[in-house]
């Protein structure tokens, strides 16, 4: 017999190629004047189109993200909006340029239009995170979830493919963990399933045909649906290694997701083989874990720790510090089993 709770939360999504040019409209529509564009350095030339289109709509550009949100940056984004006595804060960009303007909402109260131009999915959550002294935390907060988000497939064309295969496999994991998370429920689980077919179908085509608007469109559905998920599922074993990793020995977010994501699902196997068989069958493999590490290797992301720059001397550290304060997980979180999680995910080794 079912049993659970769910939530709706709420979110306007405008989908479709082309839709960065109803950005004004939208701001329109929620009566605000006086946004903050934030985008990283190297996206200030997208910053500088969303401020083309919102015109006299604009406060300025805060260019200014880097990964894994340190605080001293969340610090000056808040400063930032504070002196251009912004209303709104636009987000575009990655997983980067949105946790930014989570942390600077997080402080202010302003709401957040985000216009994702990776797949990081991170658009669609309440989640945020923070990294202070090489420790990342997160939490989740109402406050910085997006009011609107607005998904346009152009914008992801000129991403490289070693750009796009590690974000869409990030997306993968928002889906996988949604379907054993403690709060999962009937509506998450349909959502991560569509997710996971979405991404395993496109992300091939997106790395071998960076220019087919067709296969982009279908990663970026396939994001929004692994958002949407993890944004109402609890996460596991898997984004807390990634969270320690990440804010330990400043990985690159979406590799680092990439390369833990066969060996959390390893690690799951037995104690989620309702989740695991359909991860499995979604992705059209045998077994979850191997299915999830072939297609990193299809696509031509990295598969090991060691590539991504970890120190193999930090696996201890990295063990410990993830099983101090553990997330809910369906196989209890021990320190053993972790360590050798760690250790493969370093050698890259395929799941057994």
């Amino acid at each position: 017999m079912l049993n659970f709770t769910y939530e709706q939360l709420p979110v306007r999504v405008v989908f479709g190629a082309g839709s960065f040019d109803k950005l004004a409209e939208e701001l329109e529509r929620l009566g605000l004047k006086r946004a903050m564009v934030l985008s990283t350095p190297g996206q200030r030339r997208l910053a500088e189109e969303a401020q083309k289109r919102l015109g006299v709509a604009t406060a300025g550009i805060h260019a200014e993200a880097v990964m894994h949100v340190p605080v001293e940056t969340a610090r000056a984004g808040r400063e930032t909006a504070r002196r251009l006595a912004a209303d709104c804060l636009v987000a575009i960009g990655g997983g980067s340029t949105i946790g930014l303007a989570k942390a600077v909402a997080l402080d202010t109260g302003l709401p957040i239009i985000a216009v994702p131009t990776t797949y990081s999915g991170s658009e669609m959550t309440p989640i945020y995170g923070l990294t202070d002294s090489g420790v990342k935390r997160t939490g989740r907060d109402r406050k910085v979830l997006p009011r609107v988000v607005i998904y346009d497939p152009a914008l992801t064309v000129g991403l490289p493919a070693k750009v796009s295969g590690p974000s869409g496999m990030n997306a993968l994991a928002h889906c996988v963990e949604a379907l054993y998370g403690q709060d999962a429920n009937p509506v998450t689980t349909l959502m991560a399933i569509e997710g996971i077919r979405a991404l395993g179908r496109a992300l091939p085509v997106v790395v071998k045909e960076p220019l087919n608007l067709e296969a982009r469109s279908s990663a970026l559905y396939g994001a929004w649906l692994a958002g949407f998920a993890l944004g109402n599922a609890a996460m596991g074993i898997h984004h807390k290694l990634c969270h320690v990793l990440g804010g330990a020995f400043n990985l690159p977010h979406a590799e680092l997701h990439t390369v833990i994501l066969p060996h959390a699902a390893a690690y799951n196997r037995q104690a989620a083989s309702e989740a695991m068989r359909v991860i499995a069958g979604s992705l059209g493999a045998g077994d979850a874990a191997q299915g999830l590490y072939d297609l990193a290797k299809r696509i031509g992301a990295p598969l090991s720790l060691k590539e991504l720059g970890m120190p193999e001397d930090g696996i201890e550290r990295a063990a410990k510090l993830a099983t101090e304060n553990p997330y809910y997980n369906p196989r209890p979180v021990e320190y053993a089993g972790v360590k050798q999680l760690i250790e493969n995910a370093w050698h890259g080794r395929r799941p057994g």
